[in-house]
């Protein structure tokens, strides 16, 4: 019996030392920020390669002193060398053992644990929000507390829980290098002793002193203090103002009276015709004889019977005298020196002049009826001389075309 009871406590050491042979996670890590938990550890991939996983337990440390421990399973198998922990609902205030193991084909490590209590342990984080707002020349700061991982107060576990701002000139100090300080737990606060006019910033940090807690600065905001207005920027205002009321105003206005002078030129050309064309067509003249071809108050068009003007014909009415006796002897001289005188003055010179000659070179007497045959042949060319103008006039007066009134 004895024998036997050797035998297996000899093979069940090469057991135990496989079983050894597989290291525990090392330098276990909280990163933590308010509410939210997350550890992390350590593990050399080349002694076991990439099958190893990893199980992560906690459970309340005033539980480790009874007999029946029941452990909280958060991670288990995984492969990456982390853990969240925020959502295992971890109070603030209590104090709890983690502990992590690795496994590897069937094989696992020891356990490691590690101490964790939320209220010493966390970090604080900064205001999740800060604004900033004139008053006169002093600065209002508006300070929203950090938030815990359900978007809470943090001030709900962190009772005394206040801020630190830093705040500085940024003409005087650029690099702020030299801030005032100023520490309140209100989550409103005035700057004090500001300039009127001036651009300020401010950094605020979070603090909790009883286990000496620091949250890192919010980035740098910057804010301009106001005052009672210089007379330069209202005047500056007021020229700004004109030219705003200039373009607004007077720029349409004059595009829109250049738009109806090209409307207008457009459609009513202000060209007027010359005056002597203008005269031929309007002329009011009551007695003008020049044709009316445009009437300035009549827009409808008045029509006329067809008007033809004609030359009055003259009627001429010749007047034989009676036959005379024959003048004296001494008479015939004279007459033929009148007969000479009247050809001479109706441009007859060939027939009567020649004929008064031969008498009285012949010395045969003229004859009654030879005078009256010539004179009835010069009224005879007379009034073929007539009857062409008159036909002259007929030719132009065909032309004439009707007038229309």
């Amino acid at each position: 019996m004895k024998v036997g009871f050797a035998l297996v406590l000899l093979w069940s050491l090469p057991i135990t030392n496989v079983l050894a042979e597989l290291p525990q996670p090392q330098n276990l890590t909280l990163l933590t920020l308010n509410t939210q938990y997350v550890l992390t550890w350590d593990w050399d991939q080349t002694t076991t390669g990439n099958s190893v996983t990893f199980t992560v337990e906690y459970m309340a440390k005033y539980k480790m002193k009874m007999k029946k421990k029941n452990w909280s399973r958060v991670c288990e198998r995984t492969t990456r060398t982390r853990c969240d922990l925020t959502g295992s609902d971890l109070h603030y205030l209590g104090m709890y053992v983690l502990r992590v193991r690795a496994s590897a084909d069937g094989v696992n490590s020891d356990w490691v644990n590690k101490d964790f209590c939320p209220d010493i342990d966390a970090s604080l984080g900064p205001p999740s929000r800060v604004e900033m707002a004139p008053v006169g020349n002093l600065l209002d700061v508006t300070i929203s507390d950090p938030l815990t991982s359900t978007q809470h107060s943090m001030k709900k576990h962190v009772l005394f829980l206040y801020y630190r701002i830093l705040y500085w000139s940024r003409s005087d100090d650029p690099q702020g290098l030299k801030p005032k300080l100023l520490d309140s737990s209100n989550n409103l606060v005035t700057l004090p002793e500001l300039e009127a006019w001036t651009w300020y910033c401010v950094m605020i940090q979070s603090r909790y002193d009883y286990y000496n807690k620091t949250s890192s600065y919010t980035e740098p905001q910057c804010m301009q203090t106001e005052g009672d207005t210089p007379y330069g920027q209202i005047f500056l205002y007021f020229l700004v103002s004109m030219m705003v009321c200039f373009l607004l105003v007077l720029l349409p206005s004059y595009a829109f009276f250049r738009f109806y002078r090209v409307l207008k030129n457009t459609f009513y050309p202000s060209i007027q015709l010359p005056a002597h064309i203008q005269e031929y067509l309007c002329d009011s003249s009551p007695g003008s004889d020049m044709p009316r071809l445009l009437t300035a108050d009549s827009e409808a068009e008045l029509c006329c019977d067809k008007l033809t003007i004609c030359p009055e014909v003259v009627l001429l009415e010749i007047h034989v005298p009676p036959p005379l006796t024959a003048p004296p002897s001494e008479l015939e001289q004279d007459s033929g020196r009148h007969i000479r005188q009247d050809s001479g003055d109706s441009g007859i010179y060939s027939t009567e002049g020649g004929s008064a000659q031969q008498g009285r070179s012949g010395g045969e007497p003229i004859r009654r009826d030879q005078e009256v045959d010539s004179w009835q042949t010069r009224v005879q060319v007379k009034l073929e001389e007539m009857g062409r103008e008159s036909a002259d006039e007929r030719d132009l007066d065909e032309g004439v075309v009707d007038v229309c009134v």
